[in-house]
């Protein structure tokens, strides 16, 4: 049966939150009193507790101390930790790092495997609401280690069609053009550009991204601003198949393609 994947938050924080609500109700102690003592509000102390946000050490560490619960909510700390990927991204990066193929197109947004580590910075940190440092370095982090598709042995077939509006995106640069030739220069890696004028209706309908497993499963992710969708049904993977397919065919070419690049190279440095 075809799957539909819906990613929810991690089962150690949702698992940690709720242990740490029992303790708390168990010891009489309010919400309030515990954001007191550890510097959260009560609607932060909340969202742990119901496993949207992660629980802090410090939180657990407090918790416990009121609680006295004798080590074990703060024992929590050694197994919760912060997810790389939101958690809307989690079933597709599972899956993205068994791929044997990618088709991928982009509206707006270089592609995550294409992407300089400023580009990341300049996306992650212009974020809202403002993440932190910490966060936004993590992020960074993990999203270079995904890059690693694009240099597996064996190799992963990958196809990138990119709408002109990716490439004037205010956060690219000459060293993102120029990251974007390099990485079509390698034998695996394809990448096309839709120049405005060559748009299709099929193309301004977002982004979205064709993947194939090493057991031959095939998966379409439709992905918006706060919605991903990921699904092996083969009625959706074949629409999405289709309409890759017409914008392939008016794209223009790798080599065309690289061209229009290199003039964008040449703006920059005049």
């Amino acid at each position: 049966m075809p799957v539909q994947y819906n990613s929810s938050s991690p089962g150690t924080w949702r698992y940690s939150g709720n242990q740490m609500k029992r303790w708390r109700t168990k010891a009489n102690v309010t919400r309030e009193e515990l954001g007191a003592a550890s510097n959260y509000s009560p609607d932060t102390i909340k969202a742990m507790e119901q496993g949207v946000r992660m629980p802090t050490a410090r939180a657990l560490d407090t918790a416990d101390e009121l609680c006295h619960a004798d080590g074990l909510l703060s024992a929590a700390k050694d197994y919760v930790k912060r997810e790389p990927f939101p958690a809307r991204a989690q079933d597709f990066m599972l899956y993205e790092q068994q791929a044997i193929s990618l088709w991928w197109y982009e509206v707006a947004l270089v592609p995550g495997l294409l992407q300089t580590e400023a580009y990341m910075r300049a996306l992650f940190g212009n974020s809202t609401p403002p993440p932190e440092e910490e966060t936004v370095e993590e992020r960074v982090a993990a999203r270079t280690a995904r890059q690693e598709v694009l240099t597996r042995r064996p190799p992963v077939a990958c196809s990138f069609m990119l709408y002109e509006a990716v490439l004037r995106g205010p956060q690219v640069d000459k060293e993102q053009l120029v990251h974007l030739l390099d990485s079509g220069q390698r034998n695996n890696v394809v990448i096309q550009v839709l120049p405005y004028e060559r748009a299709v209706p099929a193309a301004l309908s977002g982004p979205m991204v064709l993947l194939e497993t090493s057991d031959h499963e095939r998966f379409a992710l439709s992905d918006g601003q706060q919605v991903s969708q990921l699904s092996s049904d083969p009625k959706l993977v074949s629409v999405h198949g289709e309409r890759l397919s017409m914008i392939r065919a008016v794209a223009l070419g790798p080599g065309e393609s690289a061209s229009f690049i290199e003039r964008m190279v040449n703006d920059c440095e005049r």
